[in-house]
C-alpha cells in the first residue's frame, strides 16, 4: 500500500508539472492584442517541430523545476540577430514579440512571415508577432532580449525604458564598446535602465542565418545571477541551439568586442591576397591580445579560451557570413571606408569598437609601449583612422622588435 500511495503522489506531481508547463508555453490561455488565431494558424509541420522541441526543453527545465508563470519573450531589434533569436524562442513554443522600427516591416512579418530587408528568403515561424510599438511589445514581457547594435543602444534604451516592466530581466546579444563612454553593454544597461533588474549577456560563434536554418550552434550566457543564466539557457536551448552558462560577464564582453576587431584584420589579410600561414598567425596573435586585455580587466582565461572568446573569433574570422571579415576584406582590396559603408545596411560592429578599444586601452591599461603589447588592435585602429594602409599595417607587424611569444607570462 505504501508503494501504491507513493506512486499516486508521483503521478499527481507529474500531472501538475505538465499542467504548469502547458501554462508556461501559453498556447491555450494566451490572448494576443489584434490576434485571436495565435495557435490555430500554425501549420501542422510547424506544430510537429514545436512539439518535438517542447519535449527537449521540458527535459532541460525539470532539473530546476518548471517556470511558475507564463513566459512571454520580447526581442528588441529587428536585424539579423534579433530575427534569429526570435526564431529560436518561437520554435521552442514561446510566445514571442519582435520590436521593429517600422510598422510596415511589422505588417510584412505578421502577414507574410519574412523580413523584407534582412534574410528575406528565410521563412519565419508563424508564432512570431512583430510590432513597432514599444508598449505593445514590452509591457507584459517576462524576459526581454536586446539585439540593437552597441553604438545605438544608449539612445534606444532611453527612448523605450518607460515601457519596460520593473525588474524584468534583460538578455543582451549586442557586442562592442561604446565610443562616447568607453563602456561595455553591461555599463550601458545599468546607466540607462538602472540596477534594479538582472542582466545577462549572450555570445559565441553564432551566425544568424545558420541559427534560423536550424544548424547546430553553441553559445554561452553570462550573468552575475547564475540562476537567471540557467533559466535563460533552459528557455533557449533545443536540439540545434545549445546554451552554456558562466558568471564571467567581463570575459564574455571583452571576447565579444575584441573578436570583431580581429576579424577586420583577418579580412584585410585575405583582401591583400596573403596565404593560410599569414591568416593563422594573425588570428592566433590577435587571440593573445584578447587574452592579455581580458586578464587586465579580471576576466578568466578559460572564458577567453571558450565559446565567447576564441570560439567566436574563429567563426568571425573564417566564416563566410561574417560582416566584419567582409568589411576588412574590402579594405584590403583597396576600397574606402566611406564606399563600403554606403553600399550596405549591415553594421560591422568592429569598426567603431576598434577606435573605442584603443582609447580604452590607453585609458585603463598601464605600462610602457602599449602599441607593442597590442600591435594588432592598435594597427587596425590606425588603418580605420586613415593613418596607414592595410599593407603598411602588415609590414609593421612583420618588422616588430623580437620578443618572446608570451612575454607577459610570469613563469
Amino acid at each position: 500500500m505504501h508503494n501504491n500511495k507513493c506512486n499516486r503522489v508521483i503521478l499527481s506531481l507529474f500531472v501538475t508539472i505538465l499542467s504548469l508547463y502547458r501554462r508556461v508555453d501559453g498556447f491555450s490561455e494566451l490572448s494576443w492584442v489584434g490576434s485571436n488565431s495565435y495557435n490555430h494558424g500554425l501549420h501542422s509541420k510547424v506544430q510537429q517541430k514545436i512539439s518535438k522541441r517542447r519535449k527537449v526543453i521540458l527535459s532541460m527545465r525539470t532539473s530546476c523545476g518548471p517556470f511558475p508563470y507564463p513566459v512571454r519573450i520580447a526581442v528588441m531589434g529587428g536585424g539579423n540577430f534579433g530575427i534569429a533569436l526570435a526564431t529560436v524562442c518561437a520554435r521552442n513554443g514561446l510566445p514571442t514579440t519582435l520590436l521593429v522600427r517600422s510598422e510596415d516591416v511589422a505588417e510584412e512579418i505578421n502577414t507574410k512571415h519574412h523580413h523584407p530587408r534582412y534574410m528575406s528568403d528565410i521563412k519565419l515561424p508563424q508564432n512570431i508577432r512583430a510590432t513597432s510599438n514599444p508598449a505593445t511589445a514590452l509591457s507584459d514581457a517576462t524576459y526581454i532580449i536586446h539585439t540593437v547594435p552597441c553604438q545605438y543602444s544608449r539612445d534606444f534604451l532611453i527612448g523605450i525604458k518607460d515601457s519596460i516592466p520593473h525588474g524584468t530581466p534583460i538578455l543582451s546579444a549586442s557586442k562592442g564598446i561604446e565610443t562616447s563612454s568607453l563602456g561595455f553593454m553591461n555599463d550601458i544597461f545599468r546607466e540607462t535602465l538602472g540596477e534594479d533588474r538582472p542582466y545577462a549577456f549572450l555570445s559565441g560563434p553564432s551566425f544568424a542565418r545558420e541559427i534560423c536554418e536550424g544548424v547546430a550552434t553553441a553559445v554561452v550566457i553570462a550573468s552575475d545571477d547564475l540562476m537567471l543564466a540557467s533559466d535563460l539557457a533552459g528557455l533557449l536551448s533545443d536540439d540545434s541551439f545549445r546554451v552554456f552558462t558562466t558568471k564571467d560577464v567581463i570575459g564574455v564582453e571583452i571576447g565579444g568586442a575584441v573578436k570583431n576587431v580581429i576579424a577586420l584584420s583577418a579580412g584585410m589579410c585575405e583582401g591583400l591576397g596573403l596565404g593560410t600561414n599569414a591568416m593563422s598567425g594573425l588570428v592566433t596573435r590577435g587571440c593573445g591580445e584578447m587574452r592579455r586585455l581580458g586578464l587586465t580587466f579580471g576576466a578568466k582565461p578559460s572564458t577567453l579560451a571558450g565559446l565567447s572568446g576564441v570560439g567566436d573569433t574563429f567563426g568571425t574570422c573564417f566564416g563566410p557570413l561574417s560582416r566584419n571579415r567582409k568589411f576588412g576584406y574590402r579594405l584590403g582590396k583597396g576600397e574606402t571606408m566611406e564606399d563600403i559603408r554606403a553600399s550596405t545596411t549591415e553594421v560591422a560592429e568592429g569598426v567603431d569598437t576598434s577606435i573605442a578599444l584603443v582609447n580604452l586601452i590607453k585609458t585603463k591599461c598601464k605600462g610602457y609601449r602599449l602599441d607593442l603589447k597590442y600591435p594588432i588592435l592598435f594597427g587596425v585602429a590606425s588603418i580605420l583612422q586613415g593613418t596607414q594602409t592595410p599593407k603598411q599595417g602588415l609590414e609593421g607587424l612583420m618588422t616588430m622588435p623580437f620578443i618572446m611569444e608570451n612575454f607577459d607570462e610570469k613563469h
